[in-house]
């Protein structure tokens, strides 16, 4: 069989063994703060920059 190929006869069927009290529960994480970042530069010092990474491509 050449690369690439699909045999249906080498699919398994997946029987998971696990209960869903040991699964992670995605909103047992939740955070309400907020995020502060000071990158030290100034906005046209970044916008400068940014057309320097443009005017790369």
């Amino acid at each position: 069989m050449g690369f690439g190929s699909y045999d249906e006869s080498e699919q398994q069927e997946v029987d998971a063994d696990f209960d869903d009290d040991d699964a992670v529960q995605s909103d047992q994480n939740s955070h309400d703060g907020t995020i502060e970042f000071e990158n030290g530069a100034s906005s046209d010092e970044l916008l400068d920059r940014l057309k320097e990474i443009k005017d790369d491509d």
